[in-house]
């Protein structure tokens, strides 16, 4: 298997943090760097991979290509037995939602950082960068307020958590999420004890 990523991408280190953990980080080919930024150009991976141009991509020895970093951690939970994500049932279908949550928070953090740093000056609009940003704030406004979340055995949310923290982290240190968010900031300080965390964090921008 074949993962095309770039260090930079919280989607990336989403499964690279999964395959470690489902003992499958040695099976994977990691393809870097893959550039995946807004009107850069980029044909023979929009032909080859995915039309979106968006990462991570995972490339099987089939040549069949997955793409969508929930699908594939699915399909490499799958691989390693199971350990992520709920087989069915209640479990399963509030996992997928918290997931699809998490995915959106990162979304809107991603926006906004193309918003501020790379659209022009004069066309910058800034309330609706600072609505991205808010959407990401509530987001960890609701799972600071529900501390299960960060206590059970390590899942895929878990996983989505830690990868959002890290992205405020790395592209918006100054933002205080740990001030405002003390139980978030104790769940990072654990999760951060783990090797599979620890060693994905993005390098200095």
């Amino acid at each position: 298997m074949k993962l095309a990523y770039s260090p930079a991408s919280p989607f990336a280190r989403k499964i690279r943090i999964a395959a470690m953990e489902l003992g499958l980080f040695d099976r994977i080919e990691f393809i870097v760097p893959i550039k995946a930024i807004p009107v850069t150009e980029n044909e023979e991976y929009a032909r080859n991979v995915s039309p979106l141009r968006k990462i991570p991509a995972l490339i099987l020895d089939s040549g069949q290509v997955i793409v969508d970093s929930y699908v594939i951690a699915e399909y490499l939970d799958e691989l390693g037995g199971g350990k992520l994500i709920p087989a069915s049932g209640p479990a399963k279908w509030q996992v997928k939602t918290d997931h699809s949550i998490l995915q959106g928070m990162l979304d809107a953090l991603l926006l906004c950082r193309y918003e501020r740093m790379l659209r022009p000056k004069e066309l910058l609009w800034a309330g609706w960068a600072d609505d991205q940003f808010k959407r990401a704030w509530d987001g960890l406004a609701r799972y600071e307020a529900h501390p299960d979340v960060l206590t059970r055995p390590l899942d895929i949310v878990q996983i989505g958590i830690v990868c959002v923290l890290g992205y405020l982290d790395f592209r918006f240190p100054d933002c205080g999420w740990r001030k405002t968010f003390p139980k978030l900031d104790s769940f990072h300080e654990k999760m951060m004890q783990r090797d599979s965390v620890k060693s994905t964090v993005p390098p200095p921008a």
